[in-house]
């Protein structure tokens, strides 16, 4: 939200330059004053109302088949920031590198109907089109740019706060922008920092499948962030630097233009071998980083090849280990011994409940645990798409096609498992085809090619209740038989056992060296969680971006969502306590961490995430009240 002080401001910026002729002096960041004498040269009228219409659906189905990449990989970062931006009456959105959206998620509920409409998907906000806005502007800087209130270019955008940040590709060429808008009267403080949280896991995402014909090579100077996405990722081929993540550039001084250009003996002392041998290269700088190096052709990075960002929620990204109670350990253990007698396993639960985290944990207790894992998200990709990327195709098969085609998800899969998420939402045109692939285990790509037989075990998963589509002629019966041969129904985060363990255990993975105040635990754990998984999980990696490491995450910093404890009736109580009291929680976790640490407080607290002052206050005042801990 703008402050009153900061809109009188840019209104008088706004009349020197658009009634005085005048250029604003310190009133305007360089970034706006830069935009609106391009907008002013192009000959745009300030006070005119842009036509901000959609594209066709076709036309749109096109963009975004010639930009699957991108769609893909950013496809689970809308996932995770969508939730929040619904709850503040706000929109993330996703374009391609000329302004064209994508994609859009969230609730602009403070918009009238035309306003919804020119944020719709096929949409375009460059520069040129409606003047100076986040996006526009986000494109023509390349860099990050928040463009709030009156600082647009156009009167009627005045009602927007928008936060963008450009995504570019591991070459350095931009991809895209990720943007978070809203009303411009609405504080959105953080919008920013978590645009640019998003884009980090976008650009790392970039790399999943490797570099071609090159040395990719993995640093940090904190060993603790190797394997996350705030890792340098630095693409080397016959001793040039061919890609780059942004981490990667910012940690040896570069910009995206030294790409293709600087030489791997210009930044560093020692050769790869160190690295190899000690997991430590010492750069020109004399900074020691830590990291390993990923060969071509390894076959471990053919295996993280299988675009696992197609499937949407991507938690197993950010939860490296499930977290299974007794029961669903004991389910884990059944659904094995379906897997591995060649039998399908589906997966049956509410939308975040964890089944791409379950079907991950299968696969690697399962017989094929050294072969690879294929997850798609039948719901996250255009229609056009689901049966290319299934079945692959040949070299033009279709528009946006890849030059030298595409071998399809089934024939990665070959060996291991295929993970095949909201399979409810498959179109019925497409279950024939996947039916047969199934009972033939044979398939043939778009466009012709010989056919190719296919191993693979298969488990899927969905939120619908495909017995109603059954029902409804929305899913196909011999599909759905030849699908549950043992149907797994997920659990929910409500319906946990324990929660304040759960949000324990999930922290101690994402948090970072921070800290959870002993409040926050609480009020983690006694919130419902609608979303599941991915709304705590989303919460959680928020919660990481708003503090820095060593903090204390106090109650205040919660998302808005949570200012009502809970959203619903909590269908289990007794998950919190039998008496579902706020402080029975907090002192329910005490008493565990304490005994777990044999009354070691130093301990307890670090097992808790909170100061050890933190406990220490919590037991005194416990003391004083008669309590014991």
């Amino acid at each position: 939200m703008q402050s009153v002080r900061s809109q009188r401001r840019v209104g008088e910026a706004r009349r020197e330059f658009f009634e005085g002729g005048r250029v604003p002096s310190g009133q305007l960041s360089d970034t706006i004053l830069r935009s609106w004498r391009r907008c002013r040269g192009l000959g745009l009228e300030e006070a005119a109302h842009p036509q901000v219409e959609p594209v066709p659906q076709g036309e749109l189905r096109q963009m975004r088949e010639r930009h699957e990449t991108l769609w893909r990989m950013a496809r689970a970062e809308l996932d995770l920031l969508a939730p929040d931006a619904a709850s503040t009456g706000s929109i993330v959105i996703l374009t391609d590198e000329q302004g064209w959206i994508l994609d859009a998620e969230g609730n602009p509920r403070f918009l009238d109907k035309a306003g919804r409409v020119a944020l719709m998907p096929g949409a375009c906000w460059s520069e040129a089109h409606v003047g100076t806005n986040a996006i526009g502007t986000a494109i023509v800087e390349g860099a990050s740019v928040e463009v709030l209130g009156g600082e647009h270019y156009f009167v009627p955008h005045g009602i927007l706060s928008c936060s963008s940040v450009p995504i570019f590709d591991p070459y350095g060429k931009l991809a895209g922008v990720l943007d978070i808008s809203g009303d411009a009267n609405v504080p959105h403080v953080h919008a920013l920092a978590l645009a640019r949280m998003a884009v980090t896991h976008i650009e790392h995402r970039y790399f999943d499948a490797g570099i071609e014909d090159a040395e990719l090579l993995r640093l940090h100077a904190d060993p603790a962030l190797l394997g996350t996405a705030g890792e340098g990722l630095l693409a080397f081929r016959r001793g040039r630097l061919a890609a780059a993540n942004q981490a990667g550039l910012r940690l040896l001084g570069l910009d995206r233009g030294d790409i293709g250009h600087v030489a791997y003996d210009a930044l560093f002392a020692e050769s790869l071998n160190r690295l190899r041998r000690d997991g430590v290269l010492v750069d020109r700088h004399g900074q020691a980083l830590h990291g390993r190096v990923d060969h071509a052709g390894d076959p471990s990075r053919r295996l993280a090849a299988t675009r696992r960002a197609a499937a949407a929620p991507a938690m197993a990204s950010q939860v490296e280990t499930a977290l299974f109670d007794a029961h669903l350990d004991a389910e884990l253990e059944r659904a094995r011994r379906v897997l591995d007698a060649n039998l399908p396993v589906l997966l049956q639960g509410e939308t975040g409940s964890g089944k791409e985290m379950f079907a991950r944990e299968l696969h690697k207790r399962s017989a094929r645990t050294n072969k690879p894992f294929v997850a798609i998200n039948c719901a996250a990709l255009p229609e056009g798409l689901i049966e290319a990327e299934l079945f692959g195709y040949e070299e033009g098969a279709f528009t946006g096609a890849r030059r030298t085609g595409s071998t399809g998800l089934l024939r990665q899969a070959d060996g291991g498992v295929l993970f095949l998420d909201e399979i409810g939402d498959m179109p019925l045109s497409l279950q024939p085809r996947l039916l047969r692939v199934l009972q033939e285990r044979e398939m043939s790509p778009l466009g012709g090619g010989k056919p190719v037989k296919l191993d693979f075990v298969l488990v899927c998963a969905t939120h619908c209740d495909l017995g109603v589509a059954m029902h409804e002629g929305r899913f196909r019966s011999d599909l759905y038989y030849r699908i549950a041969h043992y149907v797994v129904p997920m659990p929910l985060v409500r319906d946990h056992p324990d929660r304040v363990m759960l949000v324990q255990a999930l922290w101690s993975r994402l948090g970072q060296g921070r800290q959870l105040s002993l409040s926050t635990l609480t009020a983690l754990a006694a919130y419902d969680w609608p979303g599941n998984m991915r709304q705590l999980v989303a919460c959680l990696r928020t919660l990481v971006a708003l503090h820095d490491e060593g903090d204390v995450v106090e109650a205040s910093a919660l998302p808005s969502y949570m200012s009502t404890l809970s959203t619903a009736p909590s269908t289990k109580p007794e998950a919190l306590h039998a008496s579902g009291a706020l402080h029975d929680i907090t002192d329910r976790a005490m008493r565990q961490a304490l005994h777990d640490c044999a009354g070691n407080v130093s301990r307890a607290a670090k097992q808790l995430g909170v100061n050890r002052s933190t406990l220490y206050r919590r037991l005194q005042s416990r003391a004083e009240h008669g309590n014991d801990a």
